[in-house]
């Protein structure tokens, strides 16, 4: 016998079987996946690109008037058209009723979606590479460093809706911010002469939304980014070092530019979490209804941060569970479902193509 020829027994006989049925769950998931695509392409792209779509893009919500009249005509108007397509009607209108937040468009969802996704990873990159450099770079390795970073490994794990009550308590009551005027509310204020740094907290606003989500990635990205730094060469930190420059010069200039195409993957991850968080934005920022855009407040831009908005998210929730559904609705659904895939695609695909940048210009 040739000691070189495989053996016949059980295991390699089902060796096939196994590498087929690993095939065939791929090919499921893809095939299911493309479905749920395909299905909300198929259902929301009229709505964006077909007759209204620039309106639904530039138009914040509104509740849909649905007038019949006698003859049976049906007409769906948005609230501001409703007056004068009864005056028309007069006499002859038989029947009116009303679908909320499914006329108009998704202007406000949409910035608000941006405004938090953008402030949010702007703040979990902040704290989430300065944790991460410390981790890696300067903390000395233990029984609490490893301890630590269970901890964050862990907080990954944590339902939405924790960090969405943690930022109710923490960024909404108590945030301290300076006011000329504390509130009964607030837990103590420190007069500082001209004015009180008063912990009365940011209620219900933006920025509220994006430091909780900011909690909600920052595990993701502190993982990551420590990662990313042990992955570039020990020998880099030497030569460095070796060459007179100080530990931050050699972390700054040798480390972490080298490090930075892997920690903009962990930032892709963050904002396909972030912008699809619901659970946390519900107490922290999220309306389901606003007549204007941040700016257009009494603030000014300054309401862009300090004040409710509506997201994307939350908007979705709102047609999809909150109202009563028919053929009207399902316009806001899709439309919004639509939108809001192909928001967090562009702003995935922007990162991919930053991170390919750096990558082609720092190679080792």
């Amino acid at each position: 016998m040739n000691p070189f020829t495989p053996s016949n027994s059980s295991k390699r006989r089902r060796d096939p079987a196994i590498t087929q049925a690993m095939r065939v769950a791929a090919f499921l998931i893809l095939a299911v996946t493309a479905a749920i695509f395909i299905h909300i392409i198929w259902k929301g792209a009229p709505v964006v690109f077909g007759k209204g779509g620039g309106e639904f893009l530039t138009e914040l919500p509104k509740t849909l008037h649905v007038l019949t009249d006698n003859a049976g005509n049906v007409q769906a108007v948005d609230e501001d058209d409703a007056a004068a397509v009864k005056a028309r009607i007069g006499d002859k209108l038989r029947e009116e009723k009303t679908v909320s937040y499914s006329g108009g468009g998704i202007l406000g969802p949409i910035v608000g979606t941006v405004l938090l996704v953008v402030g949010s990873i702007v703040v979990a990159l902040l704290l989430g590479i300065g944790s991460a450099i410390y981790l890696s770079e300067y903390a000395k390795q233990g029984k609490f460093i490893e301890t630590i970073r269970l901890a964050i490994l862990n907080l990954a794990g944590v339902p939405s809706i924790v960090f969405g009550l943690f930022g109710l308590g923490v960024f909404v009551l108590v945030a301290p911010k300076f006011t000329d005027f504390p509130l009964e509310r607030s837990l103590f204020a420190i007069p500082l002469g001209f004015t009180y740094l008063s912990f009365e907290g940011w209620d219900t606003s933006a920025l509220s939304g994006a430091f909780t989500l900011a909690f909600v990635i920052l595990p993701v990205i502190i993982t990551a980014s420590e990662e990313c730094l042990r992955a570039v060469p020990q020998g880099f930190r030497e030569t460095s070092l070796a060459l007179g420059a100080t530990r931050w010069q050699t972390i700054r200039r040798c480390v972490l530019p080298f490090a930075l195409p892997g920690i903009l993957t962990s930032s892709v991850l963050g904002i396909a979490r972030a912008a699809g968080e619901t659970a946390p934005i519900m107490f922290t920022a999220a309306i389901a209804y606003k007549d204007k855009l941040p700016w257009q407040s009494d603030a000014g831009w300054w309401g862009a941060l300090t004040e409710s908005i509506q997201a994307l998210p939350y908007h979705i929730y709102t047609v999809a569970a909150r109202i009563p559904q028919n053929e009207y609705s399902s316009r806001a659904q899709y439309g919004s479902v639509f939108v809001f895939l192909v928001l967090v695609m562009s702003l995935a695909m922007s990162s991919i193509l930053l991170r390919r940048k750096l990558r082609a210009k720092y190679q080792w």
